[in-house]
């Protein structure tokens, strides 16, 4: 059964989204795979502190997105297969792609500042990976 618990919640966006969001890194790093079972509802939401309705949100757009499905009386389980994956894949590059850029431009660097910081973090040491 999947874990929760590198799950934190934080300010600034609707915790479904933040939810749908772990899922979806969970997806992109590998560590969720085809197959793999999500608690109940009721069990996640107890689980995470939130309303079961905020649970039932996430999963109800998993499911339209066709990551996950849901039978009744049985638990929901991902279906993902490489195009799946490669589509939560890159949306989640996109969205932070494009989050940094925002950053960096409000920040008033041009697109030379910008690559060379980058270049010069690509391989540095102190950036650890982090795991969802």
């Amino acid at each position: 059964m999947l874990s929760f618990s590198g799950f934190r919640l934080e300010d600034g966006s609707p915790i479904y989204q933040q939810i749908i969001r772990y899922l979806e890194q969970g997806i992109a790093a590998g560590t969720i795979r085809d197959g793999d079972g999500l608690p109940s509802r009721r069990v996640l939401s107890a689980q995470l502190g939130v309303n079961p309705n905020t649970v039932q949100k996430a999963c109800r757009m998993l499911e339209e997105a066709g990551l996950i499905t849901s039978r009744s009386g049985a638990k929901s389980e991902f279906t993902l297969d490489e195009a799946a994956v490669a589509a939560v894949r890159t949306r989640l590059m996109e969205r932070e792609a494009a989050a940094l850029v925002r950053s960096l431009r409000q920040m008033g660097l041009t697109r030379p500042e910008a690559e060379a910081l980058i270049d010069r973090l690509w391989d540095s040491p102190e950036l650890e990976e982090e795991k969802p």
